[in-house]
């Protein structure tokens, strides 16, 4: 029985196949459209050929940064003045010889608007006498550096320019580990290139790169040179700026760091509109407390952070607290580690007062600190 199954399927397949050939030799135009094709040739539905659309959309935005500083100023010898040299060289030996050589360096940057704001990390373009940018479509322009924030590694340029494309702020509100992201930026300086890999963390902290860090994790290839470039989604919306990667060798290993959007625009906001950014600021130095330090101390508990320091005439002196203290809530938040505590000062506003819970002798207590003005890094000091 079977058998005979099979000799029926086989003689109807060659009877179709003898008829296919016969309809393309003579009557083609029977033959489907889709039938007569190649495969490579074969349009894709939308979203399963690939990310080209999202590349269309974000590539023009991304930009390259050349930088160039001059290194330090060397005085000149005096063979450069003896007048008989002077007389059968001139100026030539002396600006072949000019001990002020520039250093190049380059990343990348993303447009934000059609103003021509930039936004790029602070470490590429950090103490340059110039700065060029050069976009996707060939043209390039001189960038003023409108402001940088080295806590969070991020810096605005501005250029002057008609008809400049920019990239729209993508909502990190629907984000999640294993989503499709894009990465973009001059890697090597080889020119514009696009990686792509996926979300592998969110809210990524204690990395060790910036003060205040809340970083997307992404195993998109991301390179030097690819500093200050676009994490896109497949929208082609801009999910992130990409700052940093871990490598043992220099090259990408697959963990990659971004600055996310939503701190990207935080940012630029200040920037633009003060020329800085301002944070809040209590002025102690903060520890977690370890399995450790809570049997050292016997302490009652591992919520909170410990008081380490006190800055003298800081907020939180005058407020009262003391080394020892540990701080539970604030502002009826509760505190779960530093760098969360961190974060959530620095979002607010000098000059606002603010109450803490805290745990000292055993016993809860309650003050209230005005929040003061972060200082710049380098001016802390603490007691």
């Amino acid at each position: 029985m079977l058998k005979k199954l099979w000799l029926t399927f086989s003689q109807a397949l060659a009877v179709l196949l003898a008829l296919y050939f016969i309809t393309e030799v003579l009557r083609p135009e029977w033959v489907p459209e889709l039938l007569q094709k190649p495969a490579h040739q074969i349009a894709q539905p939308e979203g399963v050929a690939g990310y080209r659309n999202a590349v269309d959309k974000a590539m023009p935005a991304v930009v390259n940064i050349f930088t160039s500083k001059r290194a330090m100023e060397v005085p000149k010898h005096p063979f450069f003045e003896d007048p008989e040299i002077r007389k059968f060289f001139g100026d030539e030996l002396e600006e072949q010889l000019d001990p002020q050589e520039q250093i190049a360096g380059s990343g990348s940057g993303v447009i934000v608007n059609s103003d021509g704001l930039i936004v790029t990390n602070q470490h590429v373009v950090e103490s340059a006498d110039e700065i060029e940018v050069g976009l996707n479509d060939g043209r390039t322009a001189k960038a003023e550096l409108v402001g940088t924030d080295p806590e969070t590694d991020l810096a605005v340029l501005r250029i002057k320019m008609d008809d400049l494309p920019s990239l729209k702020f993508a909502s990190e509100d629907n984000l999640r580990v294993g989503d499709v992201v894009l990465a973009m930026g001059n890697p090597f300086g080889v020119g514009q290139t696009v990686t792509m890999g996926i979300v592998s963390a969110l809210g990524r902290n204690k990395v060790g790169i910036n003060t205040f860090e809340n970083f997307i994790q992404t195993d998109a290839a991301i390179n030097p040179g690819n500093s200050g470039g676009a994490l896109v989604d497949t929208a082609g919306n801009l999910l992130g700026i990409n700052t940093a990667i871990y490598s043992r060798s220099g090259g990408s290993l697959g963990i990659g760091f971004a600055i996310p959007a939503k701190t990207v625009q935080g940012v630029l906001n200040q920037i633009v509109r003060t020329g800085t950014v301002t944070r809040g600021y209590i002025g102690v130095e903060q520890q977690n407390i370890t399995e450790e330090l809570a049997a050292a101390f016997d302490l009652p508990q591992k919520d909170g952070v410990i008081i380490a320091g006190i800055v003298k005439d800081g907020p939180a002196d005058k407020a009262g607290l003391k080394v020892g203290d540990i701080l539970l809530k604030l502002d009826d938040k509760k505190i779960s580690d530093t760098t969360q505590m961190l974060n959530q000062i620095a979002g607010y506003v000098p000059g606002e007062k603010k109450s803490v819970e805290l745990l000292r002798d055993g016993k809860k207590e309650s003050l209230t600190i005005e929040i003061g003005l972060r200082p710049k890094p380098g001016d802390f000091i603490k007691r």
